[in-house]
């Protein structure tokens, strides 16, 4: 079994205590964090369905936070809410604002959404005698819900315990941007967008807000030194996304690439 975490709260103090955590409540399970910029729910959404493929059939855990208190979030009493759902053997669960879900969404992965409250899942438990009567109140006011409460109901979901929950629509999450969601250590930008979604073909012009790249059927066939489009690793199943990049540079560089950034 894997526990996968998705997270914003990715530093060594943070990273260190929700890895612990899950390794107490998922005893024996291979566990890892990906790390994505603060705010960043179009990095979390990119990143889910990557740890989705890179699970293949395997049994496990993938929890996703990225759950700004400023913006959009200010609507909620403590931050969006967390959501889960089922996809094969494995257990997501997931802050729902925002674009987090919106690639799980495209993809077809998400069949139902079920969304909790925080206060009623916890009240649920204590009176279960599931969880500590002394925690109850720290866990409802807690800034690190990621660690306090997440790693629970995953615990609680997975192990298919009855957790009060509601249906939310799948219209209420919004449909992905053409958009870049993740740059590569070697500066190749990953974007939104699959082959079929711009007419994708080797040796034609994509026209893009940040100019024109022209299509290549791999990385190795992209000119030294020029930009192109290629279909890159990073999908699910025979669905990839297309990426951006530079030969032997930084695309992220060359065209003052950012995650987010609208191509569209």
């Amino acid at each position: 079994m894997f526990v996968s975490i998705i997270t914003d709260c990715r530093d060594s103090n943070e990273m260190g205590r929700q890895t612990t955590r899950a390794s107490v409540l998922f005893p024996g399970a291979n566990i890892d964090v990906v790390g994505v910029g603060n705010f960043s729910e179009i990095e979390a959404a990119g990143n889910l369905i990557d740890v989705i493929d890179g699970a293949t059939g395997g049994d496990g855990v993938i929890m996703v936070n990225a759950a700004p208190r400023h913006g959009s979030g200010k609507k909620y009493p403590n931050g969006t809410p967390f959501g889960y759902f089922k996809y094969a053997n494995k257990t997501i669960i997931s802050t729902i604002a925002g674009e987090t879900l919106s690639l799980a969404k495209k993809f077809g992965i998400i069949e139902n959404l079920k969304v909790t409250d925080l206060p009623t899942v916890i009240d649920a438990f204590v009176k279960k005698g599931k969880f500590e009567a002394d925690a109850q109140q720290r866990t409802e006011l807690t800034q690190f819900r990621s660690f306090e409460y997440m790693p629970f109901l995953a615990k609680w979901v997975h192990e298919g315990e009855d957790v009060p929950s509601e249906d939310m629509s799948l219209d209420e999450i919004p449909e992905a941007p053409k958009t870049i969601w993740w740059i590569d250590n070697f500066g190749n930008s990953k974007t939104t967008m699959l082959p079929e979604e711009i007419g994708f073909e080797p040796g034609k012009k994509i026209q893009t807000k940040l100019g024109e790249f022209t299509c290549y059927n791999r990385l190795k066939d992209v000119p030294n030194g020029e930009a192109g489009m290629t279909v890159g690793s990073s999908g699910y199943q025979n669905k990839r996304f297309v990426e951006i990049t530079v030969q032997g540079k930084s695309a992220a560089k060359e065209f003052g690439i950012t995650t987010g950034m609208e191509l569209m």
